[in-house]
């Protein structure tokens, strides 16, 4: 249990609490109308609900952790995965996208683009060979046949 705590407060928990905490303090928050700031906490919940997911598949289907220092060691291509490659990382974009809606922040909008550009980068050149080396032909029929980040319509099987 340590050794997950420990990856969501050095990664998801930096992402989206520490670094939004500072990126306010330095650039300052708009004045979101009420209606945005229930929109941008509605997001933030979708985003928080579907990494909570995610985490837990890790947990029991991957056991392992979100770390890439601790990582699955079996393959998660269920529950969101079957839509979507990296839901994930999308939970915590959403999460980052709800922040800045909420505070009516154009600092964490940057932000958040940031997030996506680099997870993308990491993914493409890091993530993705190094699941094809530990998972082999399982990890190239998924990712074949599931996008890296636009859902498919239909669940993969």
């Amino acid at each position: 249990m340590l050794r997950h705590t420990l990856a969501v407060l050095l990664l998801p928990f930096v992402v989206t609490a520490v670094i939004p905490t500072y990126l306010l303090g330095q650039f300052g928050a708009g004045e979101p109308a009420l209606w945005q700031q229930a929109g941008g906490g509605l997001v933030f919940a979708a985003g928080f609900s579907l990494f909570a997911w995610c985490l837990r598949l890790f947990v029991r289907v991957g056991r392992g952790t979100l770390a890439p220092w601790d990582p699955t060691t079996a393959l998660v291509a269920v529950g969101p995965y079957r839509y979507v490659r990296n839901p994930m990382i999308s939970g915590v974009a959403a999460m980052l996208l709800g922040e800045a809606v909420y505070f009516g922040s154009v600092a964490l909008l940057v932000w958040s683009v940031v997030f996506v550009t680099i997870n993308h980068v990491y993914f493409v050149l890091s993530e993705e060979p190094g699941l094809e080396q530990r998972f082999g032909e399982p990890y190239r029929l998924y990712k074949t046949a599931v996008p890296r980040w636009l859902p498919r319509l239909r669940p993969w099987r």
